[in-house]
């Protein structure tokens, strides 16, 4: 049903030519071997593989194919998972039909549409991540400090003598910065350290 609808909208608008529907990951890929479209409107749920794997293996194959997803799924899980394997667009199929239509020709043109709906609901995961990295990662500047000394290959006592702090309140510094990176040993913590750009 979804299909004909579609068939039928893009049928009505001139300057947008169809070449193909398909009713399966399996079809579509042998159908882009025979005709390349520009834009290619893809569902996430097929019978046979999930949009996110077909959207990989098409674009390894055609870099240059634009990909707009017309999906059920209203998750801004699915719609930063699409879009993060390459995916141009990210529209519901409950969209009105000149939303579509805006949609095909703005992904044609090289932008990007996100259904507004999906838009909010990503931007208000992306800020609920940040802050939670953020308030993980929230060091004092005393911890930031010993943190690079141990980045730095200090031992406790070297930077208790350096600090003119005790080796007791050294080591309590290090459990911290242990438990807010939660990692369980001093290896993991340098290795954290540099991969979330904590210390140099």
């Amino acid at each position: 049903m979804i299909i004909d609808g579609l068939i039928t909208l893009i049928s009505v608008h001139p300057h947008i030519t169809l070449t193909g529907a398909y009713r399966s990951g399996a079809e579509l890929l042998e159908g882009l071997q025979e005709v390349l479209p520009d834009v290619l409107l893809l569902d996430i749920q097929l019978p046979d593989k999930n949009g996110d794997e077909l959207s990989a293996i098409i674009l390894k194959k055609y870099p240059g194919l634009r990909i707009l997803t017309l999906t059920n799924f209203d998750s801004a899980l699915y719609a930063a998972n699409m879009m993060r394997q390459g995916a141009k667009g990210y529209l519901l199929k409950t969209a009105d039909k000149q939303v579509i239509i805006d949609a095909i020709e703005s992904v044609y043109q090289g932008g990007e549409y996100l259904d507004p709906v999906m838009k909010e609901k990503m931007d208000h995961a992306d800020l609920r991540v940040r802050r939670t990295f953020s308030s993980r990662f929230t060091l004092t500047a005393r911890e930031k400090e010993i943190l690079q000394m141990i980045v730095n290959g200090d031992t406790c006592p070297e930077i208790s003598e350096k600090l003119f702090l005790s080796v007791h309140t050294v080591e309590n510094y290090r459990d911290n910065i242990l438990l807010k990176l939660d990692v369980r040993n001093t290896a993991a913590l340098v290795s954290k350290a540099l991969k979330e750009g904590l210390a140099q």
